[in-house]
Order: C-alpha cells, then structure tokens, then sequence
C-alpha cells in the first residue's frame, strides 16, 4: 500500500446536489486528495451559490444544471461534462430529500416523489455514467445511503424505503458490474451537524440540551453529533485506488450508533 493510493490526481468527480452541505464536504475532501470536481443542482440559483462557495475555498469546481430524476436531461449532461471537463472517474450520488411526514398521512405522490429522487435518481445517473466508465477500464461510484438503508424510525417511511432499495442498487451495480473494474459502494452518515439541524442542538433557557440532541448523544458512542467533514475521508477512500477490491460495501460513519443498543434508562 502506497500513500499515493489514497490520492485522486487526474480523475474527475461527480458530486450530485453538492452545492452546499454533505455534497459539498465530499467535493472539498475529494479536490483536496486531487480531483477535478463537477457538481450538478435543480436549478441555476444553487448552482451559482455553490460555485461562489467553491470559489471562496480556492476549488475551481465545475457546476452545472440538472434534474437526476430526468433520463434525457442527465444523458445530456454527463455528454457535455464529458466534453468539457473530461471522463467521469467517480460518481457520487448525494442529491436526495426528506418529507417527514406520517405515514398514513403521507400521499402517494409525495411518496412517489421521494423515491424517485432519492432511488430513480442513483439508479439514471449511474446507468448515464457506467458504459464510459467500462470504456475507460474502470471506475467508483458512492451511493449516499443512510442510517435509515438499516433502520426505521417516524414519519420517514418514504425515505427509508428509498435509502433501503439504494442499499441494494448499491450491492447490484457492484455484482452486475464489478468485472469491469467498477466499484459501486455506499457511505451511510449518522447524524451530522448542519445549519439545518442547528436549531436541535441549542441549549434550552435552562441550560440544558434540546431533547433531540439528548437523545442522540445517548445513542451515539461518540457522544457527539458527526461534522460534514467526518465524511470526507471515507469517501476519498471509497473513491481512490485504495478500495479496488472494496465492491457492494456499505460504510456507515455514524460514530458507532448502528453498533449500540442505548444507554440504560435511569
């Protein structure tokens, strides 16, 4: 094993939906280790606001408009990053949402809605990047999985649902077609620390922790939230020559939640 394993110089990674958090880390621990990055977002405001974060941390990233759940759109695309920017090395699906709402008051069509971008989405963009990665002799793809590809929890039956199946598309590229030299694994983040799950993690009047934020600290061993940037190695890992022979693995980075039963009540 050489340090050099770890290293992405020369390879071309694209990070779906990065545009700012989880997406974002990657593409920054990713540019670090040598990549090239392009990303992709829904529309041009997020796209120009990803690009001015880049920027500002001194990665010249290549943003570009598409909608994953759109078979023609993502064709053209990965097309014209081919073109532009050169072959498609590493494939990150990280674009996804979340709808937490109960089930028996969730529609179909937001279901419907969830699934399709969290799991329809994974499966177009790496059917769009998987021939050129066999014409080149090889290639990673990331599924950004979750917690949720293992467990259950309220109000997030859609997600859980999609995050499981990504789990499996995951195990399915890797054996349909791990002979090419493609490697197609998932990285499953535990609770992260994000602007948007700030407000859980703010001290009440009394000083003490949010309830939620309890309640995850009881059941992480690490006794803390994970940072955006806890994913960075993982990745540049899963990404690099350093896991050739790492194929249908899920690594979950979740400070040991997954392995832990809970602290005793009392």
């Amino acid at each position: 094993m050489e340090k050099n394993d770890f290293r992405l110089d020369g390879k071309v990674a694209l990070i779906t939906g990065a545009s700012y958090g989880i997406g974002f880390a990657i593409a920054k621990a990713m540019a670090a280790a040598g990549a090239t990055i392009v990303f992709n977002d829904i529309n041009q405001d997020l796209v120009n606001k990803g690009l001015a974060s880049y920027k500002e941390i001194g990665i010249d990233a290549h943003g570009y408009v598409c909608d994953v759940t759109n078979e023609e759109a993502v064709g053209e695309f990965v097309k014209k990053v081919t073109a532009e920017v050169g072959h498609i090395n590493i494939l990150v699906n990280n674009a996804g949402i979340i709808k937490r709402i109960p089930m028996l008051e969730m529609t179909a069509a937001q279901f419907r809605q969830v699934i399709d971008i969290d799991l329809n989405g994974p499966f177009i963009m790496a059917k769009a990047i998987i021939p050129d990665m066999i014409e080149q002799g090889g290639g990673k793809i990331i599924n950004i999985c979750s917690m949720m590809s293992e467990l259950g929890r309220e109000t997030v039956s859609a997600y859980a649902a999609a995050k499981g199946g990504l789990k499996m598309l995951t195990r399915n590229i890797a054996s349909e077609y791990g002979k090419y030299n493609i490697q197609c694994n998932g990285i499953g983040p535990g609770y992260i620390a994000t602007p948007q799950t700030a407000p859980l993690r703010e001290l009440q009047p009394d000083g003490s922790r949010h309830p939620f934020d309890q309640f995850i600290i009881a059941k992480t061993p690490a006794e803390r939230w994970g940072e955006a940037e806890d994913l960075g190695g993982p990745a540049v890992f899963l990404a690099s020559h350093a896991s050739d022979f790492v194929n249908g693995h899920i690594l979950y980075v979740d400070g040991g939640i997954l392995a832990y039963i809970g602290k005793q009540p009392g």
